[in-house]
């Protein structure tokens, strides 16, 4: 999160983003496993008692809503990737993929304790399900900005830095600055239009098989006035 893992020096040196993929996964499942049981707690303050099978079925959905979500959308980001030219291989694309997670899941559990306290707070169950997907909203545009930043740090190339000049009047080019976290945006000269235009897309894509998974694994937060429900039935 700091940004050490992508600071262009050590992307330039040829070994791609490097990352511990299983840790990092791991570490996501218990972030979005934690997130998911602040978002569920709603139900423990139920009308006519605590329904704790509702937080606890949350905690067990929002990670399967991530990991669905991307096994669904990587196959095309990986197609894509390859016929624009993008010198990404399948292991960086993946160590890509699970890193802007990382990001997501960490701000998704930091929310986690404000989305409790509104559940113990109000009583109002439209409330509370705005609010998780406003925090959504949030967390993937921050872990999906890492992805592109990233991503053009993974593609401009290598740079040569050359000195400075030390009197004025001489000759020289400035050293590219090191960006002091993994969001700050840098030249991204070295990246083709159509690589970015193809990750564009596949956000929105991510997007809207990220909300329609919702849709199908819902509720997640548990409306206090009706049953209980572990997956809603179609209507």
């Amino acid at each position: 999160m700091r940004g050490e893992a992508t600071r262009p020096d050590l992307l330039d040196e040829g070994k791609g983003l490097s990352i511990p993929v299983g840790g990092i996964s791991a570490v996501v499942a218990a972030l979005v496993a934690t997130y998911g049981l602040c978002m569920g707690s709603f139900a423990l303050f139920k009308v006519g008692g605590a329904v704790a099978m509702q937080a606890l079925a949350s905690a067990v959905k929002v990670p399967a809503l991530f990991d669905l979500t991307l096994l669904v959308t990587f196959p095309s980001l990986y197609v894509f990737n390859t016929l624009v030219g993008s010198r990404l291989t399948l292991g960086n694309m993946l160590r890509l993929l699970v890193a802007s997670m990382g990001v997501l899941a960490a701000v998704l559990a930091s929310l986690g304790p404000i989305v409790a306290f509104f559940s113990v707070m109000t009583t109002s169950y439209p409330f509370v399900v705005i609010l998780n997907v406003a925090i959504f909203g949030v967390s993937g545009l921050l872990g999906l900005g890492f992805l592109l930043q990233t991503l053009r740090r993974l593609s401009r190339g290598p740079r040569v830095a050359t000195r400075p000049p030390e009197i004025a009047g001489e000759p020289g080019a400035a050293v590219d600055r090191v960006p002091s976290g993994a969001l700050e945006p840098i030249d991204d000269a070295g990246m083709g239009k159509h690589v970015k235009l193809v990750f564009r897309c596949w956000v929105v894509l991510f997007g809207l098989v990220g909300a329609q998974m919702g849709w199908v694994l819902r509720p997640f937060v548990g409306d206090p006035t009706g049953p209980v429900q572990l997956f809603r039935a179609e209507s």
